[in-house]
């Protein structure tokens, strides 16, 4: 598992709305998590390299000395980020964060249209927790190699993609490729259909499919599980 830099989260399609208003030299810090506060005192909860969202209700009701204690708070704690939505609490950054964010080099991201922060934290965790295919990323490696040497592969497929992999050869062609487009994409629809070159109704269709096989998709450590038995595949331990 390879931790994504904060530039790496805002490239996922879910945050193409995110406009940077500070703490730009700051993009290539590690995040390690993604939680949604709007206390302002979340910062003694954190453990630093977490990027925090809020629609900014508290901040709205704040004096500007408490906005700038809580945009120092989080600095100081070693938070990747604050983004926070412009739509209901509030139309701007208030003036006072902005600068004491610029002065520390405090990244704060905004979203000027209303979000759904669930489809926010969902992306960025699956890519917080996805392996990275590649002799690059050892933990897969490492997975893996243990899994063969034990013996436990072919178990630990079938657990995994068993329903599948009973296929014939043609339809079951069909849905690994399509699964691992889904993981990849962080199952986005549209990009999905993309890299396959298909419609995204074909997308729909196959993953109603592949859910009604393999049962639950949206769990972390579902789709965890999911890439070590793709990658298994890969190596030929499908027999």
């Amino acid at each position: 598992m390879s931790l994504p830099t904060l530039r790496q989260i805002l490239e996922l399609p879910a945050f193409a709305s995110a406009e940077i208003l500070s703490g730009q030299t700051k993009l290539d810090n590690y995040i390690t998590w993604v939680h949604v506060a709007e206390v302002l005192d979340v910062a003694r909860l954190l453990s630093g390299g977490e990027l925090v969202l809020c629609t900014g209700l508290e901040l709205a009701r704040s004096s500007p000395e408490a906005r700038v204690a809580y945009v120092r708070s989080l600095a100081e704690a070693g938070v990747g980020g604050l983004g926070l939505e412009l739509v209901r609490w509030l139309q701007e950054v208030p003036t006072e964060m902005l600068q004491t964010a610029r002065m520390l080099q405090f990244p704060i991201l905004v979203f000027r249209t209303e979000v759904r922060f669930a489809e926010l934290t969902r992306a960025a965790h699956e890519r917080i927790l996805r392996p990275a295919p590649g002799p690059e990323e050892p933990l897969l490696e490492a997975l893996v190699e243990a899994l063969v040497e034990t013996g436990r592969d072919k178990r630990f497929l079938d657990g995994q993609l068993g329903a599948v992999l009973r296929l014939p050869s043609r339809p079951r062609s069909t849905l690994l490729a399509t699964l691992e487009a889904l993981l990849s994409a962080q199952f986005n629809i549209a990009e999905t259909a993309r890299r396959l070159g298909v419609r995204r109704q074909s997308v729909y269709y196959r993953l109603e499919q592949l859910r009604g096989m393999l049962g639950d998709l949206e769990s972390l450590e579902r789709r965890f599980g999911l890439w070590v038995a793709l990658e298994l595949l890969k190596r030929g331990a499908s027999g």
